[in-house]
């Protein structure tokens, strides 16, 4: 790329041409670039705006690391294994959790859910007491059974926090019937205490109780599902898991706060390239603009074309000085879709002026702005560009006109 071609190309893309109808379609064409290209950049940050929601919304409820088994609903592990994994620098504490679906009754109202045993140490790997919204974080107190509820099923349930009276009834299927003609369910009574919130799935899901009156509801006594760990500051996640691994062998998983929704997120990362896949396949339509454009100039500069061949230009310069006029019309729509792109961030951002219909999490879509996002948006509508821009240079390289002299 010669200073000359680019300055040449310069002049083709700002000079005066023959007709307005040039100036008119290349303006289009750059105006169909730069709102691609700010399409482009807003389709990622809203993606990413909801994978922020959701990771927030997941890590409010998620341990830094969890141990479940490869295998199976519940294990045991001996307490020089525990006292072991307790001992690993960087882990600040370890919770016995055991969770398990079950059927909610709340005078009359009946839904379906789960219910989760934490023993003492829970709130200090989740802090969950801290996102009680109502009520009180009380599991167990003067031998009465307490829970707190998520609030999207307490919703369900028209539960009252207040009623200490009336009771929450659990439901749980007998695992094997010990005497014919028993009953198939097991059922406790309990007592909600408070109401969290982490305004997630998990609202409509989960009820939090002690770890021992879970372990009574699904027979396991000693037994647990999971091992919920909270790090320190200083500790780090992946040697962390390493260690923890290696002290427990292959019969159990150790997954970090990103692999306990790995599925999920997993999915949200296949929708935003395939909708940016989609939108990328939609400026290829707006290229043909771009090819318009270019092939206006080719026929409007034939005589300059041929005054650069007599000048010694060859055909690969030619080329090269059309492919340089795409490249600067497609960098100026890239510049002005970066410009629209980041005012429409910051209207959407503080005046949220696309809402989302009533029901969902928030009023509005959430938006986040990557810098590596403007790096890939940039080279794929580059190449788009010299794409479409390596027909009509073609074409000029190959123009075989003789100036012809004039006496």
């Amino acid at each position: 790329m010669s200073i000359l071609s680019v300055d040449i190309a310069r002049r083709y893309l700002f000079g005066k041409k023959s007709t307005n109808s040039i100036n008119i379609i290349t303006g289009i064409s750059i105006f169909g670039i730069s709102i691609g290209t700010a399409a482009l950049i807003l389709i990622l940050s809203v993606f990413n705006g909801f994978e922020g929601l959701l990771s927030g919304l997941f890590n409010a409820f998620n341990p830094d690391l969890k141990v479940i088994p490869y295998e199976g609903k519940f294990f045991n592990l001996p307490e020089e294994t525990l006292l072991q994994i307790n001992e690993i620098e960087g882990i600040a504490s370890v919770s016995k959790t055991i969770e398990e679906v079950s059927l909610f009754e709340y005078k009359g109202s009946k839904e379906i859910g789960t219910i989760k045993g934490v023993d003492t140490n829970y709130i200090n790997v989740t802090r969950l007491d801290s996102l009680v919204i109502s009520g009180s974080y009380i599991l167990n107190k003067d031998n009465i059974e307490y829970a707190i509820i998520g609030a999207g099923l307490r919703k369900k349930l028209t539960l009252n926090v207040q009623d200490r009276i009336t009771p929450l009834t659990v439901y749980m299927p007998q695992k094997k019937q010990k005497i014919i003609g028993a009953k198939e369910f097991i059922a406790k009574d309990l007592y909600p205490a408070g109401v969290f919130s982490v305004r997630g799935e998990t609202d409509y899901q989960y009820l939090i109780t002690n770890i021992n009156f879970v372990q009574n509801l699904v027979d396991q006594e000693n037994s647990y599902s999971a091992l919920e760990i909270k790090l320190s500051q200083k500790g780090n996640s992946d040697n962390i898991q390493a260690k923890i691994k290696s002290i427990l062998g292959k019969d159990y998983k150790v997954k970090n706060r990103y692999q306990q929704d790995e599925a999920y997120l997993k999915v949200m990362e296949i929708e935003k390239w395939f909708s940016f896949l989609i939108a990328g396949m939609t400026m290829l339509l707006i290229a043909f603009n771009l090819v318009g454009a270019l092939w206006m100039i080719v026929l409007d500069k034939r005589k300059d074309i041929s005054v650069l061949k007599a000048l010694g230009y060859d055909s690969s310069e030619i080329k090269s000085l059309f492919l340089n006029l795409g490249f600067l019309i497609t960098l100026i729509g890239i510049v002005l879709g970066f410009i629209l792109a980041i005012v429409a961030y910051y209207l959407q951002k503080n005046f949220g002026i696309i809402g989302i219909p009533e029901g969902f999490l928030i009023d509005s879509y959430p938006v986040r702005l990557k810098l590596k996002d403007f790096g890939i948006v940039a080279i794929t509508v580059i190449s788009i560009g010299i794409l479409a821009s390596f027909l009509p240079a073609n074409k000029a390289s190959k123009e075989n006109l003789v100036l012809k002299s004039q006496v």
